[in-house]
């Protein structure tokens, strides 16, 4: 949704530049404020509203906007004035590339007055690179907003490549006002270059009869909220994605089971999936709702994490009990997998190809852990990698040079256009 009026920007009264790493990131520090400002990240104060959901759950949503020329990685911290008790929470939102808006929503599960106060919201940002995701709302007569309030659509993917995990939100208005943060109920997977997919949203049933129509569709393959929870005398930070919506996360006395509340207001059925740091690397987990066994997937993805996936029920609630946690606190993580490190190894000893070693190399670019400004991205076939590059690749499989240093080392033969991926 494009802004119709600069002077309704939420403005920037603080700001500072900070360096944040040996790429160059920089962080600026925003206190935000209605009133007339040039910035160019901003939420605008028509789209950052607080209102109680089904639940009674104070829920506060916002659209975050990036008008700058290069992509912003968004923390955004949201606080609520509770009878003079200021209550704060902070998310970490996902890349929003160049001119691109991305919807929030946070909620307050322990507000307890009828009318707290809304406060100015801050964020810190990176810059980063991201570049738009090439998904596209559909709109024609499959685009439909029914008397309920919910919609259904179809996303088409107009890239080139696979999108796994594509998420949609859009901004939900009523016939004056903003009302709420939209998100597709159903869990898509993936979707192919040029596929169609159908998605659905609902409103919160609180405002359904409020819904005048759905604007700033925004897609992303990225969405987790993060979570802390006490555990073991310290913190277990972990997050999840999900359709529903999880509080009060706490482990026992052992550290082996932890127990959150779980609401899902939608009548459709949705899905809920965590990641969790490894303690072991060894664990093996359970899970109940309410006391009953529910199925579930435990996986492990490419970046070492655990996830624990199930479905969730329509308009359901309860207590969710996730058991088989490692006593203690997660070991820090390396910053690139081990399985890169592992095909580094493996390369430099000739028992696989450049391109099975660049596919690490271009996974790390996925995934942002190297960066590199502008690179234009190529066709596998067109990748290629100096036969000289194995000694440094040797040296770091063996402990001889740090992960920072190889980071390095790859970020400036691809700045050069020497390696190719």
């Amino acid at each position: 949704m494009t802004n119709q009026h600069q002077d309704s920007k939420i403005s920037s009264t603080l700001f500072n530049f900070k360096n944040l790493s040996t790429i160059g990131f920089f962080v600026i520090l925003f206190s935000f404020t209605p009133a007339l400002s040039f910035a160019e990240v901003f939420i605008p104060d028509h789209e950052y509203v607080g209102y109680f959901d089904s639940n009674g759950i104070y829920t506060v949503v916002g659209n975050i906007k990036n008008e700058l020329e290069y992509a912003v990685l968004p923390t955004i911290t949201v606080s609520v004035n509770d009878n003079g008790n200021i209550l704060s929470k902070t998310i970490l939102h996902v890349p929003l590339a160049t001119n691109t808006e991305i919807p929030f929503k946070i909620k307050f599960y322990d507000v307890v007055s009828k009318s707290p106060e809304l406060l100015p919201a801050e964020f810190i940002y990176e810059i980063t690179t991201k570049n738009p995701i090439p998904i596209e709302v559909l709109y024609d007569e499959t685009l439909i907003k029914h008397d309920d309030g919910h919609l259904t659509g179809r996303i088409q993917n107009t890239g080139d490549q696979i999108i796994y995990n594509p998420k949609i939100y859009a901004v939900i208005h009523g016939y004056e006002r903003v009302l709420d943060i939209g998100q597709n109920v159903e869990q898509i997977e993936k979707i192919e270059p040029g596929e169609i997919i159908e998605f659905t949203m609902y409103p919160d049933p609180s405002i359904t009869d409020e819904v005048f129509y759905y604007s700033c569709f925004a897609p992303v393959d990225t969405t987790v909220i993060p979570v802390i929870a006490k555990k073991n005398g310290g913190e277990f930070d972990f997050r999840y994605d999900s359709g529903a919506w999880y509080s009060a996360a706490k482990f026992d006395e052992s550290g082996t089971s932890m127990t959150m509340r779980g609401y899902n207001s939608y009548p459709l059925e949705t899905y809920a999936n965590f990641e969790f740091p490894p303690i072991s690397g060894n664990e093996k987990f359970s899970v109940t709702m309410d006391g009953k066994p529910i199925e579930f997937i435990q996986s492990m993805d490419e970046m070492g994490f655990w996830h624990v996936a199930y479905t969730v029920e329509p308009t359901s609630q309860g207590v969710v009990k996730i058991s088989g946690f490692d006593k203690g606190l997660p070991p820090e993580m390396p910053t690139i997998p081990t399985w890169v490190k592992q095909n580094a190894d493996w390369w430099t000893t000739q028992q696989i190809s450049d391109s099975e070693f660049l596919e690490g190399i271009d996974f790390l670019f996925e995934k942002q852990i190297l960066s590199v400004p502008e690179r234009d991205v190529v066709a596998e076939s067109q990748w290629k990698i100096p036969s000289w590059v194995k000694n440094s690749a040797g040296w770091w499989s063996e402990d001889k040079i740090s992960d920072d240093e190889f980071l390095n080392i790859i970020e400036n033969l691809v700045k050069r256009e020497i390696l190719i991926v």
